[in-house]
């Protein structure tokens, strides 16, 4: 038995790590808002102090979060060893806006945290509690590295640090002792062993492969459409636009949510799903932002990846990455906003039946063998296909409480790639759908109107589809367009009021 103990990332974990570049960051971020409640102090302020020892509960249960990266020597290839230094002090911070402070200021401030690289020194997360914010309201603004989350796992993250309840206990802490780590001989020893045992797990994967495909042919035909359509998008740059360019240092940070339901009744109206909804409503706010700037939008080639996760039921509870992702071109010469819901469903039926997300989960299976020098080049090609990112994982509907304070606010953010002015992630909680923007403002100096775009382009998409509405229906089949009808009234009604 080996004296020292230590966890391999993965390609795909690792593609994440090489992706970085000075004013590239690879974490992913939210900010949620909770109700004071009981963790209100009597000077106003938050019990910074409760808030650790609840964090500090359940560390055991999430050992990635008290570990760092050790390189192997001469490799491009990181592992996971215990930090023997763990401080719960450095990873969570506490910080306040001016009293009252505006939701406005805390986008600013989680913009300056989006801008901010973790130290790769240390274990690579950080939480900032906000207090200061008005309506008797406080915030954590989070980051955790890509390379220990994907959004899927995020989101069962989040319901592992909460409880259902307001009556929450804290388990008692578990002693942390850190095992011994490998030093960089040994690490690069089992490097070299592990790459002479290749050959044999490369055969034995394949006999795997032959043995639980139901028709090999048919499945070898699959993978290699997967894989041809993939090269295509990778070929064939997409248009420049000017939400695509050199990243520069500094993050915007804003959001907006909306009813579910809303959502939901215009994906029964139109019979697509949720996604293709969010797909189209995006489509119809990029079309009208690049009008905005002056950029007529009608032959553009516009493609976004839609991140897709193959995590399977046994791997539910694990940190790490389990996800590929879809390219698509978003309607954006279309000025119909039916049709564009009509388009993108047609395209991501065909996805679906074409499994071009098997394209990406191949080349990350491959990476495993692959010297980190050919991933490092693969994952820079990888922002070339595409313009933007648009995330979107289902939460709980719930609600969710931290030491009694109910969350009210969900807003994730997904890091910007090298050539991606503007991220779009979206999370649905507790009968609400939140939409995080991460933006550069050198090539975005206006979110705002973005956002707004995206507002109107799902005001229009709930109009039209109830313009659209089969006469002389019966009563069960007019009742999704009613709820549809009074959530465009509502939304309306809100939107007077921001106003």
């Amino acid at each position: 038995m080996p004296r020292y103990a230590y966890e391999l990332l993965s390609a795909q974990d690792n593609s994440f790590l090489l992706m970085e570049r000075p004013h590239v960051h690879m974490h992913v971020g939210a900010t949620q808002i909770y109700e004071a409640g009981p963790l209100r102090k009597p000077d106003g302020g938050i019990d910074i102090m409760a808030f650790k020892r609840s964090v500090e509960s359940i560390l055991h249960l999430i050992p990635r979060y008290r570990q760092k990266l050790k390189w192997i020597p001469y490799e491009y290839h990181p592992v996971w060893i215990d930090d023997r230094r763990f401080n719960l002090d450095y990873h969570i911070r506490h910080t306040s806006l001016p009293r009252p402070g505006s939701d406005a200021q805390l986008k600013q401030l989680a913009g300056r945290i989006m801008a901010q690289q973790l130290d790769r020194t240390k274990p690579l997360w950080e939480f900032w509690v906000v207090e200061g914010l008005e309506g008797d309201r406080f915030a954590v603004i989070s980051k955790v590295h890509h390379c220990m989350i994907d959004g899927q796992s995020g989101a069962e993250l989040v319901q592992v640090m909460m409880s259902l309840t307001p009556d929450q206990e804290l388990p008692q802490a578990l002693p942390y002792i850190p095992r011994p780590a490998p030093s960089g001989i040994e690490l690069w020893l089992d490097q070299w062993g592990r790459r002479l045992r290749i050959p044999a797990e490369a055969l034995r994967s394949l006999l795997d492969f032959g043995g639980q495909a139901a028709d090999v042919q048919h499945e070898i035909l699959t993978r290699l459409s997967a894989l041809t359509e993939l090269a295509g998008y990778a070929i064939r740059s997409a248009s420049d636009t000017p939400l695509n360019g050199r990243i520069g240092p500094h993050r915007r940070v804003n959001w907006l949510s909306m009813p579910l339901e809303d959502v939901k009744a215009v994906r029964r109206v139109l019979g697509c799903s949720v996604n293709d909804v969010v797909l189209a409503t995006v489509s119809g706010a990029v079309r009208a932002y690049l009008i905005r700037r002056r950029v007529n939008p009608d032959r553009l080639d516009f493609r976004v990846s839609a991140p897709v996760s193959v995590r399977r039921e046994e791997e539910r509870g694990t940190l790490g990455n389990r996800v590929s992702s879809w390219i698509l071109r978003l309607p954006i010469g279309e000025t119909d906003a039916v049709k564009r819901v009509e388009t993108i469903r047609r395209v991501t039926q065909q996805l679906k039946k074409s499994q071009q997300a098997l394209g990406v989960e191949m080349l990350m299976a491959a990476a495993e063998w692959a010297p980190a020098q050919l991933l490092s080049l693969g994952s820079r090609a990888t922002s070339a296909p595409i313009n933007m990112i648009v995330t979107n994982v289902p939460g709980p509907q719930i609600p969710l409480y931290m030491l009694g304070a109910r969350l009210l606010d969900m807003f994730p953010q997904v890091p910007l790639l090298e050539n991606t002015g503007l991220g779009i992630a979206l999370f649905s909680y507790d009968g609400r759908l939140f939409w995080g923007f991460n933006a550069d403002p050198d090539l975005i100096p206006d979110l705002p109107a973005f956002v707004q775009a995206i507002e109107t382009s799902f005001q229009e998409l709930q109009a039209s589809a109830s313009i659209r509405a089969v006469p002389h229906e019966d009563a069960a089949a007019a009742a999704p367009r009613e709820a549809l009808a009074r959530g465009s009234r509502r939304h309306r009604r809100a939107a007077g009021s921001q106003a």
